[in-house]
């Protein structure tokens, strides 16, 4: 056994794996990181060294200009041939459709993608390489999200937000200065979805208690000394500090690595994410407002750190749980899911349906379970939960929103986006937490009340 989160980022990527004190032995398939000042002319050697003999470059107009253009010269250079597929849209969705331009625009005689951008390009990059069967490098443009090296792809597929399984990418390349350089809502994207990481990692055990749910005390610890090294280094964010950039930088390629230790995207995400992705199913089906996935999810951890400030103050009352969920009205529910998110609302009612998530015989036993063990939640999320004050305030050091309403969206809105939260994915969280108790109306109510 290995103590994990002692390993460093290198000790991480052993191709043999590293056997846990939860009894799993952990795998990433990422084999090698460079990040640093001038990484970018690494990127010839970086190729060759994984077998790459033409590369296919995947960038949209931003990156290509930022780095794309580069990196097709250095490869130029060095001998290796390359095609380049760059998105015309000045605004790229993570989308099935847009995979499937890639397919068709995919010059078959490469045998590498290398994906020159983060966040959307990084995902459809990864879900290209996994449909192709070739491999994959990503040289990252901005230090925006977690999902550089997870195992799965943050995508809309006919109308749902879903994490597809992908290409893991055997390297990335991350040019500090090019990093540093990157817009400043950018920057904040991604330390906002490293603040997230308070919340998801309070769920997880949450979820592990509550349901049994698996649970890995050493990648839940990678992801706490994540977090810690990010707020430790705001500060230096705010100034663009290349050091405190590679801090961010290598949290993110942390959270990335955890999802897959896991195998799943628990250890990163839980409500607060899912404020973000309701949010984006709503901007794709009615165009209402929505900003980068960091930036919503920094917002989302300050709402979730609220919501657990609520249930702090309760107490399970058995009585009136049980009479909560024996009047819930599903197939209500399930139109008002679909009216509120339109497409994808229909597609999560046909998953809630396979999944028998409101099951009378699975909601007396996860009542039981809060009923007996709510003191041990109630410290679970005393060891894990910052004040909300210090949430915002880490957010306002690097400029970051804290509020839905400084992005356009109400706390109406942001209260319905709450109640729906619970169906967004078939994981255990606050909201289904609530719903248990027979309190999620209730409290989603009278959260926000003093709020514009």
């Amino acid at each position: 056994m290995v103590e994990i989160a002692k390993q460093g980022l290198g000790g991480l990527l052993r191709a043999e794996g590293l056997p846990c004190s939860c009894g799993r032995t952990h795998r990433t398939d990422l084999r090698e990181l460079v990040i640093k000042s001038g990484a970018l002319q690494e990127t010839p050697e970086v190729v060759k060294r994984y077998g790459g003999s033409r590369v296919f470059i995947l960038a949209d107009k931003n990156t290509y200009a930022v780095a794309g253009a580069e990196v097709a010269n250095l490869l130029s250079r060095a001998g290796l041939e390359y095609s380049v597929f760059v998105f015309g849209d000045d605004y790229v969705q993570p989308t099935d459709h847009s995979v499937e331009k890639v397919l068709a625009g995919f010059d078959a005689s490469c045998d590498m993608i290398l994906g020159v951008g983060s966040g959307t390009i990084n995902d459809i990059g990864k879900l290209s390489s996994k449909e192709l069967g070739v491999k994959y490098i990503n040289v990252a443009t901005a230090p925006s999200m977690d999902g550089f090296v997870s195992n799965t792809s943050s995508m809309v597929m006919k109308g749902v937000k879903v994490s597809v399984d992908s290409t893991v990418p055997l390297a990335v390349i991350g040019d500090l200065d090019i990093l540093a350089a990157a817009p400043e809502r950018l920057l904040q994207a991604g330390f906002g979805d490293i603040l997230a990481k308070y919340t998801s990692i309070c769920e997880w055990r949450i979820s592990h208690l509550v349901t049994g749910e698996y649970y890995c005390e050493e990648i839940a610890e990678l992801m706490r000394m994540a977090v810690r090294n990010c707020v430790a280094n705001v500060e230096g964010l705010a100034r663009r500090d290349k050091e405190a950039v590679r801090y961010v930088m290598e949290s993110l390629i942390l959270s990335g690595i955890a999802m897959s230790f896991a195998g799943f995207t628990r250890p990163a995400s839980g409500v607060e994410h899912y404020f973000s992705h309701t949010w984006d199913m709503r901007y794709l089906e009615f165009h209402t407002p929505k900003d980068f996935h960091g930036i919503q999810c920094g917002i989302g951890t300050v709402l979730t750190v609220e919501i657990y400030d609520k249930i702090k103050q309760l107490r399970p009352d058995r009585e009136k749980a049980l009479a909560y969920v024996d009047a819930f009205d599903l197939p209500s529910w399930h139109q008002f899911v679909r009216s509120y998110l339109g497409k994808s609302g229909e597609g999560l009612v046909e998953q809630e349906k396979k999944e028998n998530k409101y099951s009378r015989e699975g909601h007396q036993k996860r009542l039981e379970v809060l009923v007996n063990n709510w003191d041990q939640i109630l410290q679970i999320v005393s060891e894990e939960l910052p004040e909300v004050s210090e949430v915002r305030r880490y957010l306002e050091i690097v400029g970051a929103p804290t509020a839905p309403t400084q992005i356009g969206i109400s706390y109406e809105d942001t209260r319905k986006a709450l109640m729906v939260s619970k169906d967004i994915r078939n994981k255990y969280n606050a909201s289904w937490l609530l719903w248990d108790l027979g309190l999620l109306d209730e409290v989603a109510q009278s959260l926000w009340q003093n709020q514009a």
